[in-house]
């Protein structure tokens, strides 16, 4: 049987380049990086190379590289560090009712501890309108943090100009003696694509994974421009500039180096991605009736195809898809064990039925036509199938 992997979101295969760089540190190159012996150095020197990698990947100082286990720690550790931080008495958050759980349950934690936390609409897109951040802002607001791109149905938002809106905003602040209002970027789904430069962005955090961009599971990072007030969330040790307490996951940390210092490479195939994205969606509207695109065409990652098909239960296409070896989602992965409607497409003003009837395709740089059409092809299929049971005509 044929066998498509669609769901690239979700997690990437490690490149075998990575792998290569990796393997030393599990058994010849052992030693922990804290320890001073030359067992240790050998492994901290490798630590400080995947630094410098990701360093100049983000345009910033290798002191502003905070080696964690991922994005959902690289989250956590930005919305309770900067609270930790903070001297406010009655700290505001500004944040996006379309983030991952990692960071909406973050903050609605806080927020049954008392903090204040204001959820953003967005419009039927998935796109914020920076202008709304300014409407929010309060003099007790210290963090606002908007994702990159959405996860679900691939909308890149306007960093850039949040960004700039809040560089403004902070010059007045600062003349009324206001604390600054840092910005935070979850940058996970974004870093394969786009320009991650964080003076561009004009963000003072950013977040990222390994596993999305062909690296290892396990190990992301957290940048922290120098000078932003942030604490650390767990004790035990001095690692990470005294930000993140626990043994280096060698391993994991030189395989998320190689895998950022590839992202350029691989993105010489982003526009043969975008083209196979756009053949896909424009057969699937083409050739199954009561389809539907969930969010915006041009302001979307180029491997991101979110669909939804009318009469159809997205779990059961899910697994009919899954019989026939092809990989797909009904959302994020963290949050596909939930039967609730996604907490996504239902910001975007997408009725409950609709919700539920969506899937999510995402392609990956090694993607071929040869599974497009093997995948179109078993989708008219199953719908028609799944509709046949159901009566719709």
């Amino acid at each position: 049987m044929k066998k498509v992997y669609l769901d690239h979101a979700a997690s990437t295969p490690m490149d075998k380049e990575v792998l290569e760089e990796m393997m030393p540190y599990f058994i010849e190159k052992f030693g922990n990086p804290s320890s001073i012996h030359q067992f240790g150095q050998e492994a901290m020197e490798a630590v400080d190379n995947a630094r410098a990698q990701v360093a100049d990947f983000l345009h910033c100082s290798t002191s502003e590289v905070i080696f964690t286990s991922g994005a959902t720690e690289s989250n956590n550790l930005t919305i309770k560090g900067v609270l930790k931080a903070t001297q406010i008495e009655n700290p505001h958050i500004i944040t996006s009712a379309i983030e991952h759980h990692c960071v909406l349950n973050a903050c609605e934690m806080e927020q049954k501890e008392g903090r204040e936390v204001t959820f953003l609409k967005v419009d039927k897109d998935g796109l914020i309108n920076p202008e709304s951040v300014r409407k929010v802002i309060k003099d007790n607001t210290i963090l606002v943090s908007i994702m990159y791109a959405n996860n679900e149905v691939g909308t890149i938002e306007p960093i850039a100009e949040i960004g700039e809106l809040l560089k403004e905003i902070n010059s007045e602040r600062e003349k009324n003696k206001l604390p600054k209002v840092y910005f935070h970027t979850d940058a996970v789904q974004a870093v394969n694509y786009l320009d991650c430069n964080v003076d561009i962005l004009g963000v003072d955090l950013l977040s990222l994974s390994g596993h999305k961009i062909y690296g290892p599971k396990g190990v992301g990072a957290l940048y922290v421009r120098q000078g932003t007030k942030i604490k650390s969330i767990q004790q035990g040790g001095e690692q990470e500039h005294n930000f993140r307490a626990g043994t280096h996951n060698v391993p994991g940390i030189v395989g998320l180096g190689k895998a950022i210092s590839l992202v350029s490479e691989n993105r010489k195939k982003m526009e043969e991605t975008r083209k196979l994205r756009d053949y896909f969606i424009d057969e699937v509207l083409e050739n199954i009736t009561g389809a539907n695109l969930n969010g915006p065409k041009e302001f979307r990652l180029p491997h991101n195809i979110n669909m939804s098909f009318k009469g159809v239960e997205g779990e059961s296409l899910l697994m009919m898809l899954d019989a026939d070896g092809i990989a797909v989602s009904t959302g994020s992965a963290c949050s596909s064990a939930s039967l609730a409607p996604s907490h996504v497409l239902s910001a975007m003003g997408i009725p409950p039925e609709i919700a539920h009837a969506s899937i999510r395709f995402t392609l990956g740089k090694d993607t071929t036509k040869e599974d497009i059409d093997y995948t179109l092809k078993v989708l008219v299929e199953k719908v028609k199938r799944l509709r046949d049971i159901s009566g719709m005509r």
